[in-house]
């Protein structure tokens, strides 16, 4: 099958950079996504880069106080702690440039009904508090400002990710032009969910069938229920079941078909479709570049 060489992709050089390759957190996997997306073919001149970020757009979403304070360093060791990454400049610059890059995929968006950020989805930040990995939540801050713009009427986000989109619930949970959807491990982290609008707790160890039925039952009956203007996908690929963080049995089949539903069935409504990568974890690094690549070559095959 051709893929499509036109699909807007969007990525900023600063999202990976110098960084200990023990931690669980892989932050060269975006460089190395770049570098297999390239080699693909399926990089020309359908790059686009957001603007370097400042703390000051993040506070639609956020408290100035605590995006001050993680600016400057200031958070303190417990804090720090539960965010889970050592403080840099080249971190602050990553996590503030990536909320740009979502939003930028989601006005591609829609502009071509189809778009995909290689980054993305740090969806356990909450108002004043980091979590996870995370540290401000792009997926909040996008559906906000299209709002806020009036760019569109409303807004569905669909988390696959395998652990619960807390912070992304937290943050939304007043503004009635957003939709939260999670389908998560239910027994994972985060361990106290804050309820989405729609939450869908999986068991331990469930495989392809069961969960591609729950995946296509649940986004057919929210996009008939809400008929959003926008879809911000969250293709996390921690489901895969030999994922360091996971506790799924997904195969890597599960995942290509899993991204093809949720993106076939989008463009069949008619609704545009903005992908971020969100979580994924394997010592194997360059198999997670490939992993969070799939959501994309689905995409290209549209």
């Amino acid at each position: 099958m051709t893929l499509n060489p036109n699909l807007p992709l969007v990525y900023h050089p600063n999202y990976s950079f110098s960084f200990d390759p023990k931690h669980r957190f892989v932050m060269s996997k975006f460089a190395n996504l770049y570098q297999y997306i390239y080699q693909q073919g399926l990089i020309n001149n359908n790059l686009y880069k957001p603007d370097i970020g400042t703390p000051s757009a993040l506070e639609l979403v956020h408290c100035e106080l605590y995006l001050w304070d993680l600016w400057h360093n200031q958070l303190c060791e417990k804090s720090m702690r539960r965010i889970g990454l050592p403080w840099s400049e080249a971190l602050m610059n990553r996590t503030f440039t990536a909320p740009l890059g979502t939003l930028k995929a989601a006005q591609l968006a829609l502009e071509s009904g189809i778009a995909c950020h290689l980054a993305g989805g740090t969806h356990h930040a909450h108002y004043d508090f980091g979590s996870g990995f995370c540290m401000v939540n792009d997926l909040a801050f996008t559906a906000t400002t299209l709002i806020n713009n009036k760019q569109v009427n409303n807004v569905l986000i669909f988390d696959l990710d395998v652990h619960q989109g807390d912070g992304t619930a937290a943050l939304l949970k007043h503004n009635p032009y957003v939709f939260t959807c999670s389908i998560h491990c239910e027994k994972n982290f985060p361990f106290r969910k804050h309820p989405s609008d729609l939450d869908v707790g999986l068991v331990n160890n469930l495989t392809d069938s069961a969960y591609l039925n729950i995946v296509k039952e649940t986004l057919d009956g929210v996009i008939t229920d809400i008929n959003p203007d926008i879809v911000l996908y969250d293709a996390g690929v921690d489901v895969w079941e030999h994922d360091g963080l996971g506790k799924l049995d997904i195969s890597w089949q599960g995942l290509e078909k899993r991204d093809a539903l949720v993106l076939k069935t989008c463009q069949q409504a008619g609704i545009p479709v903005s992908t971020v990568i969100g979580g994924g974890y394997d010592r194997d690094h360059l198999r997670l570049a490939k992993r969070h690549a799939i959501v994309i070559e689905q995409a290209a095959k549209l």
